[in-house]
């Protein structure tokens, strides 16, 4: 049986190619996107959309990996031209009151939210769909499957649609022309061990393509969660090692950028790749998520994995 055609656009973020991606597929009579993309990239959703002749009043569904604001922030606008918005059951009351959501962005971002993410609505009540895990989301002949993965985030499925799997950001950051990848870990619910199982039950479903939101299709997807899998491995050994000389915050954030510096001057990273690996995964975001969880599932040395209250 012939794919289905899935166009990449390209959400241009900050004025930076592959760095954020929104997947169009269009049906008989419906037109998906995997996605909205931020508030800040409406104008490079519209562009992409136009290509194809359509405008944001033709969406007919909106499939959102996570609520985070560089994969959903633009969700809401697009439920007010009309498109049903498909959320995990944990972000789903976020959609709808974004007030802390928004909050908590504030007080990392300061006064470049704007710049950054531009307006985030609320969701229309009416158009909200919350999928069950492991449910099939019928939209006319498109069959997707939501698949709950946690790891990178407590609010976070993954798509399997035909042979491609759409894996939000629990299936890395991967710029498309080098061998790489990084695990974007930012704070409040970076889990490696439940990151792990997540991967664990996306190969089991042996999808031949992944499309991360950051950035593009990739023909092998065993090869990159296998790989994710390994850079979670080598994540969590060198926190352990680094959190023996109980670092501050700010060593911590230092040292785990040099980390990975090094590891992109190895793979011989272009400039345009540094960048655009900075902008979809800031080292600082994940360096905080790293201690944080240290601090909540590891600082008493136990291998239990159910949170301190």
């Amino acid at each position: 049986m012939a794919k289905t055609r899935i166009v990449t656009i390209d959400l241009n973020f900050q004025n930076k190619t592959q760095a954020i991606a929104s997947y169009l597929i269009k049906g008989l009579d419906s037109v998906v996107l995997i996605e909205s993309g931020p508030g800040s990239t409406l104008s490079a959703l519209e562009a992409g959309l136009a290509k194809e002749g359509l405008s944001p009043r033709d969406v007919t569904h909106v499939l959102l990996t996570h609520i985070h604001l560089d994969h959903a922030g633009a969700a809401g606008w697009l439920s007010r031209q009309g498109a049903e918005i498909y959320v995990h059951p944990n972000g789903a009351p976020h959609l709808l009151n974004p007030e802390k959501l928004i909050a908590s962005a504030t007080r990392i971002y300061g006064d470049r939210m704007e710049a950054l993410w531009g307006e985030f609505l609320p969701v229309e009540q009416s158009q909200l769909k919350v999928p069950q895990d492991a449910e099939e989301i019928s939209i006319g002949s498109l069959k997707f499957i939501a698949i709950n993965t946690p790891g990178h985030a407590e609010h976070h499925y993954s798509y399997v649609f035909e042979d491609i799997c759409f894996s939000g950001d629990v299936g890395g950051v991967r710029i498309p022309g080098f061998p790489y990848m990084r695990a974007p870990m930012p704070p409040p619910e970076l889990h490696f061990g439940r990151w792990r199982e997540s991967l664990s039950r996306l190969r089991q479903l042996k999808p031949s393509r992944i499309a991360p939101t950051h950035y593009g299709i990739f023909e092998d997807a065993d090869w990159q969660l296998g790989q994710l899998g390994s850079i979670l491995d080598a994540s969590e050994k060198w926190l352990e090692q680094i959190m023996l000389s109980d670092p501050s915050v700010e060593e911590l954030r230092e040292k785990f950028s040099l980390w990975m510096e090094d590891q992109g001057r190895e793979q011989g990273l272009s400039e345009e790749a540094i960048q655009a690996y900075a902008l979809a995964n800031p080292l600082g975001m994940s360096a905080d998520g790293l201690i944080r969880y240290w601090k909540k599932f590891r600082a008493d040395n136990s291998t239990n994995v159910t949170p301190k209250p």
